[in-house]
């Protein structure tokens, strides 16, 4: 089964990516793998103070990955693995990756102006490295559009 790995937030080249390849997975019989990402801070607080800011931060993750998830289950009635993890964005993925041999391809989507994105940025000068393809999502393709080309 072809699984489709896409990097969720709360931005509207993430909701790009997640269409697409929830589209690719139903047409392929595949499956979508839903990762949200939790920077680290780069302040440290009190000891309480910082934990209550890292678990609201945890919560805010698993709330937006739980509502794209939700909207793939209604269109497709499979439910898509969901996995939540703080860190550095890139080498999170890549741990991902490494641990889940059967994502066939990492999702992400591009903005619509200016700089493509981070994560996009990043992983198309590294592609030869990946163990599976990348597939980059234009930030200016209407819902029609993706359903097309997917």
């Amino acid at each position: 089964m072809r699984v489709y790995l896409v990097i969720i937030d709360e931005t509207e080249e993430a909701a790009r990516a997640l269409r697409f390849a929830s589209r690719r997975a139903m047409k392929t019989g595949g499956a979508v793998h839903i990762l949200a990402l939790v920077p680290r801070e780069s302040f440290n607080a009190f000891g309480a103070v910082q934990a209550t800011i890292e678990q609201e931060a945890l919560d805010r993750a698993e709330m937006v990955a739980s509502s794209a998830a939700g909207s793939i289950f209604a269109e497709s009635g499979k439910m898509p693995v969901i996995t939540v993890r703080a860190g550095d964005a890139q080498g999170v993925i890549r741990d991902y990756l490494a641990e889940h041999p059967e994502v066939g391809a990492l999702v992400l989507g591009a903005a619509g102006e200016g700089s493509p994105g981070p994560l996009v940025t990043h992983f198309s000068s590294h592609v030869g490295a990946l163990p599976c393809p990348l597939f980059i999502v234009p930030g200016g393709l209407s819902d029609e559009d993706i359903d097309r080309v997917s």
